[in-house]
């Protein structure tokens, strides 16, 4: 195993990671503006309801993207655990 092996291993973890977080982040983030302007225009200072309605969001999120997210996952497992044979041998 040399170090070109090992700094693919953590590039590849770490595009997996931003690949696998992106849609949840993504849709926290738009929400939160929108929940942020909308709060500043009508001048409510509750703090709960920019985190029921962005833990709402990310539900429905979750719902949406998880299968996704869980195939891209389970590949990336995969990938590694064949990697890890192949170094065995």
């Amino acid at each position: 195993m040399n170090s070109d092996f090992v700094l693919y291993l953590g590039r590849r973890a770490m595009e997996t990671a931003m690949l696998v977080s992106a849609p949840v982040l993504v849709v926290t983030l738009v929400v939160g503006v929108i929940t942020a302007l909308l709060q500043a225009v009508t001048s409510i200072r509750d703090q709960t309801v920019g985190t029921v309605l962005k833990l709402a969001c990310v539900g429905v999120t979750l719902m949406i993207a998880g299968n996704w997210m869980m195939q891209v996952a389970i590949s990336y497992t995969n990938e590694i655990f064949a990697q890890v044979q192949a170094l065995g041998r």
